[in-house]
């Protein structure tokens, strides 16, 4: 007999089912937070059909379900609606967790999906097509573009208030954080001097190898070895490199610049440029680019012997290894195949770049001396062809600048110059390491060949121009330093060359000098057309003129105002008992007249025995650690005579500040000018500027004149800055 829909179940079920009811309510208040009234009323049992099969369950939500297996107990208690409510629900507070607590590295998941893109590509790559010599990409960049001491530039030449280093100072060493020169014979730096044969002149001529490493040609061997199938020019000009400059980094061009650079005019409001003219700049951009696709298919650098072609496969996988950053399996690689055999010129150059890789990783002088070695057995092998040739002693003679080898890697430039004589790339790369060793002679008659095959080399033009004014040839440097900055050639564009023809037209009368300064700035090199300096350090406060109280060095200030008379006493009679501790100025900075300098500390060190004379004066600097720990100045009496006038010139560094107290002063006639400001000493007080500005002396007095220099750290450099910043 069947039951009717309204009927009531028996008093014991519905107290079975209102405890289920409860035990499930408790279980989904835990899961998702459902009641009762999500959910809806629990239907009672339903009626059955008269077929036997169970009616459909009204539903709160007005839907009607049939009603399961489980119906008959009760039907199910809660909506399809109400579960996915649930799950909906969980989902957000998931994402949400994720998100928050940045379980999932998106960048790394995105990294791995760019490098597996990049991968197929390059598979897919291989397989459609196969060049005859694989090109291998470009490594790290050079070992000399990093560490603390990258953050800056040097300049040669007149950079120093009178005030400038007494003798010869070493620039900048190689930084801690790559190999360190060990060369028992030759200057351990990586920073070479040009040494003028003047010895008035000797210590104004301080470069960066760095930067006179000449550029590689567009189709040879780039500068950290690695081979590249590009078209070679017939004749390349310019250097490579990275380097500092005044307050920010600067990349040399890659081609050739518009011969001047200066700033484009804007274009006239409401005017279009005609329409032929456009044409006329499309064409030439178009015709331009058609020359370059040319010189591209030329010619590609020919790096197989017969012997490596027939071990092709074998060096391409080596080379693998080698750019793919496994260089202990490279290494094994390249070994195997230079014992297997012995005259293939391509296996020993790839184990000379691996053993190179290694030494700038594990940063070793040891390897990098092996690497030198494989370099030129690669090179003196029969048959090796004259790319691979050039590749390998090119790098060799880099190398070997890198670890201060400088005659080394003139003997290996002078060999490829025998080799390649009409490259006058390489005749430019001999002339600079001519300078290098200071052999100034040698490197001006490099560059008059040069220019006797190529009148128009920017870069020799530069570099002959820079000699000619370091032999006090001002008027005649003048001419070659502005065309080969105007010629826009890579290795031209230098705040050194900058400087110097500013400097020359300053010294010749000509305003123009700071249109070039200008320049200059605009292109980076300058901080402004005032502040010249190129060993800086970004972010300084820069202003020419200081209290103590800015400086915040007022202690050492008022020590040195209140024993003045003790100082100057100490100085006087080291004067009187032998002049011969004044030694004139040799930086070619006077115009006339006599200035000379008794130096006690420098670069942050004592200078030899010079304390001795002057004990009180030594002793009260002790106990000043900012200026006897500062390693880009010096500590100095200065003496200049009557008629003594300075040049316009600027510090290298903005680094330091540097204080002058008034010893002997007579009056009038002894002033000094930063920027355009003038001011004069008196005596028992200091005057503070930074020399990083342009500066000008005058001695227009009937006597002597002598103060006191001392030079500080810039207040905002940091105590590690002051401890890792390589001296000057």
């Amino acid at each position: 007999m069947r039951r009717c829909a309204s009927s009531q179940p028996p008093v014991e079920e519905i107290h079975a089912e209102e405890e289920e009811e409860e035990e499930e309510q408790e279980v989904f208040q835990e899961t998702g937070g459902v009641n009762e009234e999500q959910v809806g009323p629990v239907e009672e049992p339903s009626a059955r059909e008269p077929d036997g099969r169970p009616a459909p369950v009204e539903h709160k939500n007005g839907k009607r379900a049939e009603a399961g297996p489980g119906a008959a107990d009760g039907g199910p208690r809660f909506s399809m609606f109400t579960w996915l409510v649930v799950v909906a629900l969980l989902g957000v507070w998931s994402s949400v967790a994720v998100f928050y607590f940045d379980i999932v590295d998106y960048d790394r998941v995105l990294a791995r999906a760019q490098e597996f893109r990049m991968n197929f590509s390059e598979v897919l790559q291989e397989k459609t097509s196969k060049p005859e010599v694989e090109t291998p990409t470009q490594r790290a960049p050079e070992l000399e573009k990093d560490g603390p001491a990258a953050e800056e530039t040097s300049v040669p030449g007149s950079q120093d208030v009178e005030s400038e280093i007494q003798a010869a100072v070493p620039l900048p060493p190689l930084d801690d954080s790559h190999f360190v020169p060990d060369d028992p014979t030759e200057p351990g730096q990586r920073y070479g001097q040009y040494q003028n044969q003047n010895q008035n002149q000797a210590r104004s001529c301080q470069v960066l190898i760095s930067l006179f490493v000449p550029e590689e040609e567009p189709g040879s061997i780039d500068t950290t070895g690695v081979l590249v199938e590009e078209s070679q020019p017939e004749e390349t000009e310019g250097e490579s490199g990275r380097y500092q400059t005044s307050s920010k980094l600067s990349a040399e061009a890659e081609g050739e610049e518009p011969p001047k650079a200066e700033p484009e005019p804007e274009p006239q409001t409401g005017s279009t440029q005609p329409t032929e003219s456009r044409q006329e700049a499309d064409g030439a951009a178009e015709k331009a680019a058609e020359e370059q696709k040319e010189k591209a298919k030329k010619k590609k650098p020919k790096l197989l012997n017969k012997i490596d072609k027939s071990i092709k496969s074998e060096i391409d996988a080596a080379e693998k290894l080698r750019r793919k950053g496994n260089l202990d399996m490279a290494l094994k690689a390249f070994d195997s195949l230079v014992q297997q055999h012995p005259l293939s010129p391509r296996a020993r150059y790839g184990k000379a770049q691996v053993q190179d890789d290694l030494a700038e990783k594990l940063r070793s002088n040891d390897l990098l001396q092996s690497a030198i070695n494989t370099y030129r057995e690669a090179a003196e092998l029969p048959d090796v062809t004259s790319d691979l040739l050039r590749a390998a002693l090119k790098r060799r003679a880099e190398r070997q600048q890198f670890l201060g080898r400088m005659r080394g890697s003139l003997a290996t430039l002078q060999k490829l110059v025998d080799i390649f004589p009409d490259d006058v790339g390489l005749r430019n790369d001999l002339g600079v390491a001519h300078l290098l060793l200071g052999d100034n002679k040698g490197a001006k008659k490099v560059y008059e060949e040069v220019l006797a095959v190529a009148p128009s080399n920017g870069f020799a033009k530069v570099h002959y121009g820079f000699i000619l004014k370091a032999e006090n040839k001002i008027a005649e440097s003048i001419p070659y330093l502005r065309e080969g900055l105007e010629s826009g050639e890579p290795g031209t564009d230098d705040g050194r060359f900058y400087f110097h023809l500013g400097d020359a037209l300053q010294r010749v009368g000509d305003d123009s000098a700071y249109q070039w300064y200008e320049r200059g700035h605009q292109r980076g090199h300058f901080a402004s057309v005032w502040q010249r300096s190129l060993y800086n350090v970004e972010g300084l406060k820069a202003q020419p003129w200081w209290t103590p109280q800015e400086t915040g060095y007022t202690d050492l200030v008022r020590m040195l105002e209140r024993n003045w008379k003790t100082i100057r006493d100490e100085a006087l009679a080291v004067m009187d008992r032998s002049r011969g501790r004044f030694i004139p100025e040799e930086e070619n900075l006077r115009e006339k007249g006599e200035w000379g300098q008794y130096t006690l500390w420098q670069q942050g060190k004592r200078v030899g025995n010079a304390c001795q004379g002057v004990p009180k004066t030594c002793a009260l600097m002790e106990r000043f650690p900012e200026a006897t720990g500062c390693k880009r100045g010096q500590i100095k009496f200065s003496v200049m005579q009557p008629g003594t006038h300075v040049w316009p010139h600027t510090g290298p560094t903005n680094c330091r500040l540097r204080m002058h107290l008034g010893l002997v002063i007579p009056a009038p006639g002894c002033r000094i000018r930063c920027t355009n400001q003038t001011r004069e000493w008196e005596e028992g007080r200091v005057l503070i500027f930074d020399d990083s500005f342009e500066h000008e002396v005058w001695q227009e007095a009937d006597s002597y004149r002598l103060i006191f220099i001392v030079d500080v750290w810039h207040p905002e450099l940091s105590q590690y800055q002051r401890q890792t910043l390589s001296p000057i």
